[in-house]
């Protein structure tokens, strides 16, 4: 008896310390994956639309812009242009441009924008996009984009070493205004057709830190060449009040 109850005792033991050593390795790992001492690359630009001034540019996105009178962006790209840390490496790449304007991420802020991607029979993949970034190995990105059977849908991307991928709603409209909100602790991402009725479509822990940009971006991975169009672009410092509606 004495013999069992003592290798049953090794046994939990056994399993604490594993249990202790799995926690370690999973705080090890997720602390390496959110690492910033990358600097986030770029250039510094000046431009401004509506309340926001983008002061970086990356991929050289201030010279594919053209902003009209009425308050409109229209964002180009060129071909095989895209942000995404492929788990297999296969994919990766962080060669789409980035308009980008620096957040205190130790307040509450919305970035909101009405996004119109210009979708192709061949344009797999081709979006208008809004960021949240840090540097390459640490931002998400939120999808008004093309799949692989020429759906349109939203996407969200949440890259921390190597990137997920997660296909939301498909939206029949052409248009879709999109949404990036925290109050600090929680970031949010919604859609809505008609800045009304808002559908959340990820919520995480803003476990950024406390200086990152924002932003506005088109991609275009497979095709010649898109553009996104970009109106009534907001970013205020204010949150959301209710997570679950986006209002």
């Amino acid at each position: 008896m004495k013999t069992i109850f003592y290798n049953a005792i090794v046994i939990l033991s056994l399993s604490v310390l594993s249990s202790c050593n799995n926690k370690n390795e999973t705080a090890k790992t997720m602390k390496e994956e959110t690492k910033i001492d990358s600097v986030a690359k770029g250039s510094p630009i000046d431009v401004k639309l509506s309340n926001i001034h983008f002061t970086k540019g990356i991929n050289d996105a201030e010279k594919l812009i053209t902003q009209e009178t009425n308050g409109k962006l229209v964002f180009k790209t060129g071909e095989k242009t895209d942000y995404f840390s492929d788990p297999n490496g296969k994919l990766s790449s962080t060669t789409a441009p980035m308009l980008l304007s620096k957040v205190d991420n130790t307040k509450p802020f919305t970035l909101t924008a009405k996004v119109t991607p210009e979708f192709t029979e061949k344009g797999l993949y081709n979006a208008g996009v809004l960021y949240i970034y840090v540097n390459d190995s640490f931002y998400q990105k939120f999808c008004f984009e093309q799949d692989e059977r020429g759906n349109h849908r939203i996407v969200t991307v949440r890259t921390m070493g190597t990137s997920d991928d997660n296909n939301h709603d498909v939206v029949k409209e052409p248009s879709v205004y999109m949404k990036i909100s925290s109050d600090t602790k929680t970031v949010a991402s919604y859609y809505s057709l008609d800045k009304k009725t808002w559908q959340m479509v990820r919520l995480y822990k803003n476990n950024y830190p406390k200086e990152i940009w924002m932003g506005i971006s088109t991609q275009c991975p497979i095709d010649k060449g898109t553009q996104s169009i970009f109106e009534e672009i907001n970013l205020e410092e204010k949150s959301v009040s209710d997570f679950r509606l986006g209002i």
